[in-house]
């Protein structure tokens, strides 16, 4: 149960690292008149087609396109994206993990959403990261090493992906549905632990109810200190200025082929577990993970997303910018309702959502392996599962987004007055 317990606790920091990188570039570009001008020129044309209903001539190749695509389709990716953006501002964790699912649920193919999803991540990464500010946190060493790593996973996932799906598609949607199965139960599951533990402890007074959605491991490990006393050649040395850290550079490469591989599967971007890995696994200093994070997510997401999935047509581009509009608003919402509700209900939320993104593709995966002919089962059963299983997701994201754009329209004024 220990070991358990601390692997949800890196998942959970990955996931919160990566909430915060979405938040930062959020703000970069709401903040900046030139960013937002941009996105304008950028969205411009894609609305513009999507309501003449053309926004074909924005995809990628037609034969890979969602198989019965409509302008709906654009404005349901906003909508998905816009949930995404409220879940990773309100609950601080976890947005990122239903946009894939909700795509795949909205009729695109498995290897089109993950394409698209890390594309929009990407776009969003060009669109807010200011460098300058966090240049002088960067480890160059590291940064380069971990790139390198982060290729080759990137590389290897993306190889995989499409190797499926030219085998077959239904095959492709049924690996990455378990994928998804498997991280999100796992999340969930102890998200609903997490949330009954923590209310029990407010009941007793052992902790308080503004308490945020989750917590992380605190502390620098003994594996990382283990890890720094490996003397195998190429050494890379970092963090000067606490004192001096040294590291194999195989260790940093074996780091971002696991973040690149993540990446290129799950369209997540390069970023996720990124943040955890160089702090309790490799021992680095925040300052530093933060600046070299930012700096080397650039290059994994745009590689992965270009070289993997765009140039092969994997990536629907008006659905990216649906994404990435949606993403953007429903983070500053979400971030702003974080102020006038109590934390165990963004704790329970958290694990509503995260456990409805669970079911909903364990809900496919019976169809799958019929199609696939690995069980006899009829096809009305599979609808049925599959009909429950979009009730529960979609009723469960409508159900938090309803709730957090309630709070923060009832709560509109408060939040004026402290703005």
């Amino acid at each position: 149960m220990g070991k358990l317990r601390t692997l949800y606790e890196f998942m959970m920091a990955a996931s919160v690292a990566q909430a915060r990188w979405e938040k930062e570039m959020a703000d970069n570009i709401f903040r900046n008149k030139k960013r937002l001008l941009l996105l304008l020129v950028l969205l411009s044309p894609i609305l513009v087609t999507s309501l003449l209903g053309a926004a074909d001539i924005l995809g990628g190749k037609k034969a890979y396109a969602p198989s019965h695509y409509t302008p709906i389709v654009f404005w349901a990716s906003t909508v998905v994206g816009f949930a995404a953006g409220l879940i990773t501002g309100c609950i601080g964790a976890g947005g990122g993990f239903i946009i894939a699912p909700a795509l795949m649920s909205a009729g695109v193919k498995g290897i089109m959403a993950v394409g698209t999803d890390q594309f929009h991540i990407f776009a969003k990464a060009i669109m807010g990261t200011v460098l300058h500010k966090k240049l002088g946190n960067v480890s160059v060493a590291l940064a380069l090493f971990f790139i390198i790593g982060s290729i080759i996973g990137a590389t290897t996932g993306g190889y995989i992906n499409r190797l499926l799906y030219s085998k077959d598609p239904v095959l492709s949607d049924a690996f990455i549905s378990i994928i998804y199965a498997v991280i999100l139960g796992f999340l969930g599951f102890y998200a609903m632990y997490d949330y009954f533990s923590t209310r029990r402890k407010i009941k007793t007074g052992a902790t308080s109810a503004s308490q945020g959605a989750h917590s992380g491991p605190i502390g620098t490990t003994k594996l990382a200190i283990r890890l720094q006393q490996v003397p195998i050649p190429p050494i890379i040395k970092f963090d000067e200025d606490f004192g001096g850290r040294q590291i194999s550079a195989w260790f940093i490469i074996a780091g971002g082929f696991v973040v690149g591989f993540l990446a290129a599967i799950m369209g997540v971007g390069g970023g996720f577990v990124t943040f955890p890995m160089f702090v309790y696994i490799f021992g680095v200093s925040t300052s530093t993970t933060v600046g070299t994070d930012i700096f080397q997510i650039i290059f994994t997401a745009g590689y992965s997303s270009l070289t993997q999935y765009a140039i092969y047509g994997y990536v629907f581009y008006t659905l990216a910018m649906g994404l990435l509009i949606g993403s953007l608003i429903g983070i500053q919402i979400g971030a702003l309702t974080t102020k006038v509700v109590p934390g165990i209900t963004i704790r329970a939320f958290y694990a509503l959502t995260i456990m409805a993104g669970f079911f909903n593709r364990v809900s496919v995966l019976p169809d799958k392996f019929r199609s696939l002919n690995l069980i006899t089962i009829s096809k009305d059963v599979c609808d049925i599962i599959i009909f429950v299983g979009n009730i529960l997701f979609w009723g469960a994201i409508g159900l938090f987004g309803f709730w957090v754009v309630f709070s923060f329209l009832k709560n509109i004024k408060t939040l004026r007055e402290e703005g």
